[in-house]
């Protein structure tokens, strides 16, 4: 049965389409099924995985409004064991039209139950909002993991996500098991990260992964191409982190399903 995975932060800008696509990749190193939901509007990892929006016809919005099965929209990526379901500009109307609707809040959680029992982990890449789609995927989701940027107004930025994270528990009884930072866009030479990522520690001692992800080029060169680091440049040090982070993540899984 899947573990559910809210890639989220509502500030743009902090890599965190660049880590829905590129963690899942590597998870299918290690045998791993995941799919991919691109529930932002912009479709920027929908495009990461060389996918055009422009040219798929039918998207998670079609899902989520009730105009097709989710199980139609499943695109297959250039990984085996990873999976896209895509998104689109028709998305970004989902917020107004699904205000009226009864039990808004479940509608991205009814569509992945049918994808449960496919894979071993469901990403959701989220929009850089605090919205209806976003509280929708803190409700479908097991997990949240947050990228955060390694500059000062980022931490400002993870205080109103933990405000909307405890808003989902209390109001609608959500109960998210786990809930992570990863520390992006890191320059271990620059004295601002190096002090951003001290007090993101000191602040949440234990919910911060000790991979960091480094500002590279190359992450932001690849989905020009529609590929993930893994294909885009194996060699690179964004590639070892990449590889790195896959390992801690699974541990931490191993580590909590022995509990």
């Amino acid at each position: 049965m899947a573990t559910v995975v809210a890639v989220c932060n509502n500030k743009g800008g902090v890599g965190k389409t660049n880590v829905s696509c590129n963690l899942p990749a590597f998870l299918t190193l290690y045998q791993k099924t995941v799919l991919l939901v691109d529930f932002d509007h912009q479709a920027n990892a929908t495009y990461s995985l060389g996918f055009n929006s422009k040219l798929v016809p039918l998207s998670i919005y079609h899902a989520l409004v009730g105009q097709i099965s989710p199980i139609a929209l499943v695109r297959t990526t250039a990984l085996f064991g990873f999976d896209l379901l895509p998104s689109s500009q028709d998305l970004a109307g989902a917020e107004i039209e699904l205000v009226g609707l009864q039990n808004r809040e479940i509608k991205l959680a009814e569509i992945l139950e049918s994808f449960r029992p496919r894979y071993d982990y469901i990403f959701i890449d989220c929009p850089p909002s605090l919205g209806l789609l976003t509280v929708n995927a803190l409700v479908a989701a097991d997990e949240v993991l947050i990228p955060v940027q390694a500059e000062y107004l980022a931490l400002e930025g993870l205080s109103q996500l933990l405000s909307t994270i405890e808003l989902a528990r209390r109001n609608l009884g959500k109960d998210l098991r786990d809930l992570r930072a990863l520390l992006t866009m890191h320059d271990r030479r620059s004295r601002i990260c190096r002090e951003v990522e001290t007090n993101l520690r000191n602040n949440f001692p234990g919910y911060v992964f000790q991979t960091t992800i480094p500002r590279a080029s190359v992450l932001a060169e690849a989905p020009k191409f529609g590929r993930t680091i893994l294909h885009h440049a194996p060699e690179s040090k964004a590639t070892k982190a990449y590889r790195q982070l896959a390992e801690e993540f699974l541990k931490l899984h191993e580590n909590s399903e022995k509990v």
